[in-house]
């Protein structure tokens, strides 16, 4: 990989042997290894070892998961939120498992729309809960940086299961919570 970014950096008309480039090709080859670290984890193995039963049968939510990725289009970074609810049919999952799964897709090359549903469905599968439901929140550098350059525009993507896409109550419910003010002091 490093001899990739050399080549890139000649590519581009610099020299990699000047001073502050030196250690470039090597930096860009670590970070690209943790910015693609969700392609060496198992959801299933996250969510699975940390199940526990349970009689709760409302809606467990974690919301405002900060996520980075990258565009599988350009390699340029996508940076957004999720938010993650399921309801229990028996068992829950430890809450730390909810943002390290979101973090599996996202560190992964990605599009937006597929990652929010293999959110959704990785914790349909491992927990088998009466309805998952997911919003991503994200800005694109590809669209920002590049292209349209249209600063600041946010793209919203969803995947709901079971509950939240048969009953109208449970999924307003989701989307009151997700979009109501939390204080930030509490």
């Amino acid at each position: 990989m490093e001899q990739a970014v050399e080549t890139i950096l000649r590519n581009l008309g610099e020299d990699p042997d000047r001073e502050g480039l030196l250690k470039t090709p090597h930096r860009v080859a670590k970070a690209l290894e943790f910015l693609t670290e969700g392609y060496r984890q198992d959801p299933a193995e996250i969510l699975g070892e940390a199940l526990f039963t349970s009689s709760n049968d409302e809606m467990v939510l974690v919301r405002d998961i900060e996520f980075y990725s990258l565009c599988e289009h350009h390699m340029l970074p996508i940076i957004g939120r999720a938010h993650v609810a399921y309801i229990p049919d028996g068992k829950v999952v430890g809450l730390s498992k909810i943002p390290r799964v979101v973090n599996v897709f996202a560190r992964r090359l990605q599009i937006q729309e597929q990652m929010t549903e293999q959110i959704a469905d990785a914790i349909s599968e491992a927990i088998r809960p009466k309805g998952v439901a997911v919003v991503v929140h994200a800005r694109h550098m590809c669209m920002e940086m590049r292209g349209v350059e249209k600063i600041n525009s946010t793209t919203v993507t969803s995947a709901l299961r079971g509950l939240f896409k048969k009953d109208l109550r449970t999924r307003n419910e989701f989307y009151d919570l997700i979009n109501a003010h939390v204080p930030a002091n509490f």
